[in-house]
């Protein structure tokens, strides 16, 4: 079972990708295609290199502009010939040499597994991040579990399945598309794990360091409910976000007016293709322990 790894990188963290190319040259048993591109920006010239006797490459390629995190890794799959592939954010890496071993186990003996979602670590020892743990009962970031979503710098696919559901929304530009994928690939039958023994590392910074967070965050949610979610799901779904949002929220009125801006965006834009999941799907949801409606 041969492993890619695709890396999305704007060509302005040299070292940091550097180091996340060679935690993936470097695997124990790996032999990763390596696959890095240039979102709108050259490839940086890497120095890391295969171990003597691998079959491992590095492959690289440049996008005229910034397609966003969606379509940029979409193209990064396309070049890649692996039957699993790795998404790494270029300032992340693997904590070890046998991630890429692990991950090739579980894949060839399990075929409904179709993501795993990793470990992420502080690097500095930090307690890490909630929404580092795609489940509800976060608590526990060491306990493996199935979930209903996944974290997309952090994560390995299954490749076939990937594309069997279309890939990832390339209209989203950042955020939620690894949530439209999941629930597109849990109503295939497929499963997706987070799994505590692939571990990575990276810096412990906050997702609302994008200057388009809260509106994209906001448009997205939408755009998710209208293309997945049975009509009465989608308005329970956007309902409850816009209660947490005024909660979580509250003291910060530039970002409650910039999420209800995306809001109102979501609403009256296209979402693309609407397949909304059956119900059985909505329920499997339920009973994993986080409904289609968090």
């Amino acid at each position: 079972m041969k492993i890619s790894c695709v890396i999305l990188t704007m060509g302005n963290r040299v070292a940091e990708l550097n180091r996340a190319v060679e935690s993936a040259l470097n695997q124990v048993d790996g032999d990763v295609e390596v696959v890095i591109v240039g979102n709108g920006a050259d490839v940086p010239d890497v120095t890391a290199t295969p171990p003597d006797g691998s079959a491992a490459s590095v492959k690289t390629v440049r996008l005229a502009h910034n397609t966003g995190i969606p379509a940029g890794r979409n193209r990064g799959v396309e070049e890649c010939s692996g039957d699993v592939v790795l998404f790494l954010d270029d300032d992340g890496w693997y904590a070890n040499q046998k991630v890429v071993a692990h991950v090739r186990d579980r894949f060839a003996t399990e075929p409904d597994l179709a993501v795993i979602s990793f470990r992420v670590m502080d690097p500095d020892g930090g307690i890490g991040q909630r929404r580092h743990v795609p489940r509800l009962r976060a608590g526990d970031p060491e306990r493996s579990s199935p979930v209903t979503t996944f974290l997309g710098g952090a994560s390995a696919i299954r490749r076939s399945a990937f594309l069997q559901v279309g890939g990832l929304p390339e209209r989203f530009f950042y955020a939620h598309e690894e949530t439209d994928l999941a629930w597109r690939l849990l109503g295939e039958g497929y499963r997706i794990e987070y799994d505590a023994e692939t571990v990575m590392y990276h810096p412990q910074v906050p997702p609302t360091r994008h200057a388009e967070f809260y509106r994209l965050n906001a448009r997205n949610r939408v755009w998710l409910a209208r293309r997945n979610l049975p009509w009465p799901l989608a308005a329970l779904y956007l309902l409850d976000w816009v209660v947490l949002t005024l909660v979580r929220e509250r003291r910060s009125g530039v970002a409650i007016q910039a999420w209800f801006q995306g809001f109102v965006e979501g609403l009256r834009t296209p979402a693309g293709e609407r397949r909304p999941m059956a119900w059985r799907t909505a329920w499997r949801m339920v009973k994993l322990g986080r409904p289609p409606i968090v």
